[in-house]
């Protein structure tokens, strides 16, 4: 966003190392960020000699990474479940919307929700409908609670993919302790698909680590042969543990 003035003290800057009486001390490396022309934001053409003097690195967003900061950050459920079924929406520019989705946006909505607040302001009307059509599905879960507590015998997996989304992740937010993790395992390796399995233990490892369950749920696991089964099948889950 700086001015053509600016950039050319720039030049000088990243070329020599030096403005004026001012040196860059040894070892200091000179970084530059921005927002590209097809972001749509207020900025200012790049100089060929200057854009010359930069190695380019595209920042890029990662759906993972913004789920593990979601899930360490106390993100809503809904809100996080939402995006692991519709990710393609963790970014999305409208153009046509001041509010629109985006990382930062989806953790203001994320407040929102939490206080019954509409989310159209933060990530748009688009979002926001998918969002609010998806919560709807919620009345549809299994009993989460009852699975956690051990007596999930009779409860099936959903059949429909935005409700198993939903069911897996509540499963993993939910849990309070190792022994209701565990029994979230032992339901779903009898109910559902390694898919949703492996989904649901991804989320579940972060989550305990940050209860400080992670090492009793551990020894439990080592308990079970058909969850050791699960992680020698899954050696990158087995590097969470």
């Amino acid at each position: 966003m700086a001015p053509p003035t600016m950039q050319g003290v720039a030049q000088q800057l990243i070329l020599d190392r030096k403005v004026g009486a001012y040196e860059v001390p040894e070892g200091w490396f000179i970084w530059a960020a921005g927002n590209r022309k097809e972001d749509r934001a207020s900025i200012f053409e790049m100089p060929s000699p200057l854009a010359n003097r930069f190695l380019h690195l595209e920042v890029t967003v990662d759906f993972d990474s913004f789920k593990a900061y979601a899930l360490t950050n106390n993100f809503h459920e809904q809100i996080i479940a939402f995006l692991s079924y519709r990710s393609e929406l963790l970014h999305k520019l409208d153009i046509q919307s001041h509010a629109w989705a985006s990382p930062r946006t989806w953790e203001m909505a994320s407040k929102l929700h939490s206080n019954q607040i509409d989310i159209t302001p933060a990530v748009g009307e688009g979002a926001s409908a998918e969002f609010n059509a998806f919560v709807a599905l919620y009345q549809n879960l299994p009993d989460i609670d009852g699975i956690l507590k051990g007596k999930g015998e009779k409860i099936d997996f959903p059949t429909e993919a935005s409700t198993r989304y939903a069911t897996a992740i509540a499963l993993a937010i939910r849990g309070k302790n190792a022994d209701e993790a565990l029994n979230g395992f032992r339901w779903l390796i009898d109910k559902a698909g390694n898919e949703w399995i492996q989904l649901f233990a991804v989320d579940l490892m972060r989550i305990m680590r940050e209860k400080g369950q992670l090492g009793a749920l551990s020894k439990l696991i080592k308990t079970e042969k058909q969850l050791q089964t699960f992680f020698k099948d899954f050696q990158n889950i087995i590097g969470i543990l």
